[in-house]
């Protein structure tokens, strides 16, 4: 693990902005604070960077959801506010695996799955199971997902 905890790294996040009187991402920042408190309270335990980092992941998952509807919708501004947080906790997220990494990721479990005979439906499974660990928090596991699939239809 880091000399700085994930959660201690947001914390000092927290101080800047505030310091910087920055209420856009101050916002941010503290909505992702009270969604890891309030797993703590609900484990009743302090969370690992892991699990922060899952948390991060599932917001930045939800915020890209929400500016795709508002795109939908015609609210560009709406849509550029949800973007802009998605920079914010992309900062707390391992850099980003660029689209060889991704592909090269799935190319191996492919052929792992080949050799192993596994196809159809339990191949999907078995790939995603096989990738997660490898880009977790480091690419959009939806559209791993997607490509993922093409791969294994041929």
């Amino acid at each position: 693990m880091t000399d700085t905890s994930l959660k201690l790294k947001l914390a000092d996040a927290v101080k800047q902005a505030m310091r910087a009187r920055d209420s856009a991402r101050l916002g941010t920042l503290r909505l992702v604070q009270a969604a890891i408190k309030q797993r703590e309270i609900d484990e009743r335990r302090e969370l690992n960077d892991t699990e922060v980092t899952a948390i991060l992941e599932r917001q930045v998952k939800q915020r890209r959801e929400s500016a795709a509807a508002y795109e939908q919708a015609g609210r560009a501004e709406s849509a550029a506010q949800e973007l802009a947080e998605i920079d914010v906790l992309q900062e707390f997220l391992p850099q980003q695996a660029d689209a060889a990494e991704v592909e090269a990721a799935i190319n191996e479990v492919v052929q792992e799955l080949a050799a192993e005979g596994v196809s159809g439906p339990a191949a999907m499974g078995q790939g995603m199971a096989r990738i997660k660990p490898r880009l977790a928090g480091r690419a959009d596991m939806g559209q791993v997902s997607k490509q993922l699939a093409a791969k294994l239809k041929g």
